[in-house]
């Protein structure tokens, strides 16, 4: 590159204190990374396509992270072109390493195309949504860690005296850090013990809602209000979870108002027939302490209590299944010839 800098004239005049020689070839290095910038944006989201393949956040990251690449590719080959032009080699050097840890960064969005890439069925369930969320936090923790004390090294900083000096000053900032620590040990605590996962409905301490994401810092919970609620994870281990997700099985004890003046033996019936239906359905289980009988008598009414297990997962199921259940229930008080309770009508004795 130099003899073809020589070819041009006035290569060896001076702008400003730096020669035309040596901003003749910044321009032309920061021509060539422009060009690779886009070249590897353009490939590595080809060379990776099966990968993400679906998902969008893959596809921007892996085009993101490929410019990056080119960056650090082109400032790595034109230090080795301009080895005499000491501020150029320094400048290329940091531009270097901060593409490869702007890099680094903006690929840790591809783990979750990764997984799904290799999961059978390509959907993520709450667990491995965690995990995932969990991997890109601690990664991107290390990256800006390890990213920092690389781009003091190329600033020229020692980083004996860097390691020495934190470490006099280690206790002032593991005293102010204490809160990240301690939340950064809260997530830990989570992964391990997994009381939650990502798509759990929780209670934790005042706050009830699903779980969004599980970060390095926080976890996010969506309420019922659709607001979203920053719970820092130091208070994930000191606080009881109530995990809605983990049920083995949906209680339902509805209660059934009749006349009071309903035939007796009719009620027997009804009862009777509500326990085969309860123990019948196919979405009902624990049969043996499922029941319906008479639970009380009042002064208008027959109350029939149950006593129901749905093995179900899902709130949508469960409300579908309800409805037709009820339904059957008025089928079956109209076949034993038999009235709900009215609060409207009184008695006389």
């Amino acid at each position: 590159m130099q003899k073809i800098i020589e070819k041009i004239p006035g290569h060896d005049s001076e702008i400003y204190g730096l020669g035309v020689d040596s901003i003749i070839t910044a321009v032309i290095l920061l021509i060539l990374i422009v060009i690779l910038r886009q070249l590897t944006g353009l490939l590595i989201p080809k060379i990776f396509n099966s990968v993400s393949v679906g998902s969008t956040v893959a596809r921007e990251a892996l085009s993101n992270s490929g410019k990056a690449l080119g960056v650090a590719i082109g400032s790595w080959g034109g230090m080795h072109l301009v080895e005499d032009v000491d501020w150029l080699t320094s400048t290329l050097q940091l531009v270097m390493v901060i593409a490869i840890v702007v890099t680094a960064f903006r690929f840790v969005g591809v783990i979750h195309a990764f997984v799904m890439w290799t999961d059978e069925d390509g959907v993520l369930d709450g667990s491995q949504k965690t995990v995932v969320s969990a991997a890109e936090s601690i990664m991107r923790f290390l990256i800006v860690i390890f990213g920092m004390v690389f781009i003091a090294d190329a600033l020229g900083f020692d980083l004996t005296t860097m390691v020495a000096g934190l470490g006099i000053t280690g206790l002032a900032l593991a005293l102010a850090a204490q809160d990240t620590i301690s939340n950064i040990f809260g997530a830990t605590t989570v992964l391990l013990d997994r009381p939650f996962q990502v798509g759990d409905w929780v209670v934790i301490g005042t706050v009830e809602g699903e779980v969004m994401e599980i970060g390095l810092r926080t976890t996010l919970i969506r309420t019922s209000l659709d607001t979203v609620v920053t719970m820092p994870n130091a208070n994930l281990t000191n606080t009881p979870v109530e995990n809605w997700g983990k049920r083995r099985f949906r209680r339902w004890q509805p209660i059934f108002k009749l006349d009071i003046n309903s035939d007796p033996n009719k009620v027997s019936e009804f009862c009777d027939d509500i326990t085969n239906l309860i123990s019948n359905h196919e979405k009902t289980m624990k049969e043996e302490d499922s029941f319906a009988r008479v639970s009380a008598l009042g002064p208008d009414a027959i109350d029939i209590g149950c006593n129901i297990y749905w093995n179900i997962s899902s709130g949508k199921v469960e409300r579908e299944v309800r409805d037709v259940f009820l339904i059957q229930i008025m089928e079956l008080a109209k076949t034993h010839e038999l009235n709900f309770h009215d609060n409207r009508r009184r008695h006389s004795a």
